[in-house]
């Protein structure tokens, strides 16, 4: 009997041996499953960050390029404010030109007028000048698309092919870019 009893101690120590072991079994795969997961979630987070960051950077980008493009409108807007105003003045000027060229110079009555006239004309033009608006006469010159518009071409042995031989109105620039084409007749080969 007492082996008996032993014999049942001894299993019972082993059950309970049993089942401290497979208790720290699952612990331990507890442990290493808590870990993984751990492992896991920091990954998923080290790429969040990494994608915070880039966005961050993409965000700050456009915000730089933003403010750029406002500050280069901004300065075109200044640049070229005087566009329409200068538009409605040219007129002005090629009438003045028109006056200049029917004046008879011969008379001598009319030579106070043309005086007056080619000083209004100069000083008018000086104005232009002062706000960056210049003159585009290419009178002699190759004909370039960009600032003279041909209104006719005819033959002419005496020039080059595409040389401009008559400026009928002047063309005019503000700070480089074109307000007004030149209007030329431009000769063309034989």
């Amino acid at each position: 009997m007492e082996a008996n009893v032993a014999n049942e101690e001894f299993q019972e120590a082993s059950a309970q041996e049993a089942a401290e072991n497979a208790a720290t079994a699952n612990n331990s795969s507890d442990v290493e499953i808590s870990i993984e997961a751990l492992q896991a979630q920091l990954a998923a987070l080290a790429g969040e960050l990494v994608s915070a960051k880039e966005q961050a950077l993409r965000s700050q980008a456009e915000a730089q390029n933003a403010r750029r493009r406002a500050e280069q409108d901004v300065e075109k807007a200044h640049k070229y404010s005087l566009e329409k105003i200068i538009n409605d003045l040219l007129p002005i000027v090629d009438n003045l030109e028109r006056a200049l060229g029917s004046i008879d110079t011969d008379n001598e009555a009319l030579t106070a007028t043309a005086e007056g006239i080619q000083l209004t004309l100069k000083s008018f033009t000086d104005a232009l000048a002062r706000h960056q608006v210049l003159v585009v006469n290419p009178q002699g010159e190759a004909f370039d698309p960009q600032f003279h518009e041909a209104v006719s071409a005819v033959p002419s042995p005496d020039v080059a092919p595409n040389t401009v031989i008559n400026v009928f109105q002047k063309g005019y620039t503000l700070h480089g870019r074109l307000v007004r084409p030149a209007m030329v007749v431009v000769a063309k080969g034989a």
